[in-house]
Order: C-alpha cells, then sequence, then structure tokens
C-alpha cells in the first residue's frame, strides 16, 4: 500500500499524512509548497508535511516545486505510484499530473461534495451557521472539486468549534477513512459515484478585509441583537486563527480572538489582541 505520492502542505495535511505512515502507509514521495519565511524575524521555515516526513525516518523523497512545470513532471513520472493523494495543497493540477498514475488521484476535500466546493470549506461551514460537515474522498478531474465520490463520512460542528478545532477533527476523520478505504480502492473494489450538480456550493478564498467587523455591530451584538450575535460569533469562530476577526476601536486595529454567546444571549468577547500587544482574556471596553 505504499506505491502513491502524497501532496499537500499546511497542518490540515500533515495531520493526514502522519497518521497514514503511523498506520503504515508509506509514501514514495511527497509534494508540498518550498520552504518560506514565517513571522517577524521572517525565518525560513518548512511546510508541516515535510517535518512530519523528516521526523519519521522513513525513506519518503521530498519534493518542493515552486511550480508545475513540464520538467517536475517528468521527476513525477520516474516515481513508481500507482496512484496520488492530494490534501490542501492549493495548487490547479494540470491534467498532464492527472493522467501519469494509471488508478488516478484522490482528493482529501472537507465538506460533503458538492457542498462547499472550492479554497475554504471549513471556515465557509462555520460561517453558514452549518451543524454538520464532513469529509469526502472523491477522484480529481481537471474541474475544481468535481470528479466522482468513492466514500464520505459526516461530522458534527461543535458550538464551540472554530476553524482550527474543526480542521484538525476533519483532519482525523480524513486519515480513518482512508486508512479505511485505500485497500479497497486499490483492489478496485469501490466504484465512485458522481456529484449531483444541481446541489453544488462554491466557496472563496477569504481576504484580511473579509474578516472585519463594524465597531457599530460589535456594540449591538454585546447589547444582545440575536441576529448580529449570531453572525458575529460564527465569524469570529469562522477566522480563527487565520486571518482573524478584526475591528477598530479608539482608533487601534484589534483582533477578536474568541468570543462566547452568554446565558442573557449576548456577545461576550473573551480574548482580544489589541494592535502592537499579546493576546489577552478581556473584553473590549
Amino acid at each position: 500500500m505504499n506505491n502513491f505520492v502524497f501532496f499537500g502542505t499546511p497542518e490540515f495535511a500533515a495531520i493526514i499524512l502522519k497518521n497514514l505512515i503511523k498506520s503504515g502507509f508509506f509514501p514514495k514521495a511527497i509534494v508540498a509548497n518550498p520552504d518560506k519565511p514565517v513571522g517577524r524575524k521572517r525565518i525560513v521555515t518548512s511546510p508541516p508535511t515535510k517535518k512530519v516526513v523528516l521526523d519519521s525516518k522513513k525513506d519518503i523523497e521530498i519534493l518542493q516545486p515552486e511550480k508545475i512545470t513540464p520538467e517536475f513532471l517528468e521527476t513525477l513520472k520516474s516515481i513508481p505510484a500507482d496512484f496520488y493523494l492530494v490534501a490542501a495543497y492549493a495548487k490547479i493540477l494540470p491534467q498532464g499530473l492527472i493522467d501519469i498514475p494509471h488508478l488516478g488521484v484522490i482528493g482529501v476535500h472537507p465538506s460533503l461534495l458538492p457542498e462547499l466546493r472550492g479554497a475554504s470549506p471549513i471556515q465557509s461551514a462555520i460561517l453558514e451557521s452549518k451543524t454538520e460537515t464532513g469529509v469526502s474522498l472523491f477522484m480529481i478531474d481537471a474541474l475544481m472539486d468535481h470528479g466522482p465520490v468513492l466514500y464520505q463520512e459526516k461530522l458534527a460542528i461543535d458550538p464551540d468549534d472554530n476553524s482550527e478545532t474543526l480542521t484538525k477533527k476533519l483532519a482525523e476523520l480524513s486519515s480513518e477513512m482512508l486508512v479505511k478505504i485505500l485497500p479497497n480502492f486499490v483492489a478496485g473494489k469501490i466504484v465512485p459515484e458522481s456529484q449531483d450538480e444541481t446541489k453544488a456550493t462554491f466557496t472563496e478564498k477569504f481576504k484580511t478585509e473579509t474578516a472585519s467587523i463594524e465597531e457599530k455591530d460589535l456594540i449591538s451584538a454585546k447589547a444582545g441583537d440575536a441576529e448580529l450575535t449570531k453572525k458575529l460569533h460564527d465569524k469570529i469562530r469562522a477566522f480563527y486563527p487565520e486571518p482573524g476577526a478584526w475591528t477598530l476601536s479608539h482608533g487601534k486595529r484589534i483582533k477578536l480572538l474568541k468570543s462566547k454567546i452568554d446565558e442573557a444571549g449576548k456577545l461576550k468577547l473573551e480574548i482580544i489582541q489589541i494592535e502592537g500587544e499579546r493576546p489577552k482574556a478581556t473584553d473590549i471596553s
């Protein structure tokens, strides 16, 4: 079960990769984004999936192309693999890459496809006040999150989940699903089912501006406006940790990191970060 190449970069992918390796599923190689400067000191840092491979001490090749070029495709062709597995790689895969492995390319998408296709299914599920989401394992084709589905499982969204906690839960679920279905997939025992295009919904790639909250709306929610209270609480949950919901108050930008709805139905800020300061457990006065 080790003739595959794993594509993925962030923590979501790293959790899946770590669990696969722990379960005896060792990829021939991983493909991740290049190392990049991180933080205020701009320290060059390896992506989480690369760290998993290095920590594993396994003989797994690490590939970090800036772009998918014809030269890179030739490198991939030299690696014997029955299939590729893609989890949060964040690059468009050209048809020339999809055509390389004879069993195709499996995508891991943290939503119940065809719902919430695109770049931000986890944040969008919280923003849309969903109480349930899930993971879809599907065959990648030339269109975004469009290919036939191999297997799906649902996951309840806890009222206190934010994007960080929900990402970890969905990554763990993805790992369990892959360990369960990959042997049957390789043996040809799973028949993919086409998605219902009439039910397709799409997400966007959020920018910092999208996470802004008007101070007047924040004041209304803290005073008990039920509609705004739910909306802003979901927004704070959805955009933690990145890009971070924020507002402007007394001329300063303030990140809103954690909130709750109190017994009176009012929004209560629990952790904030004033511009230039560290996060602290307090409300905005």
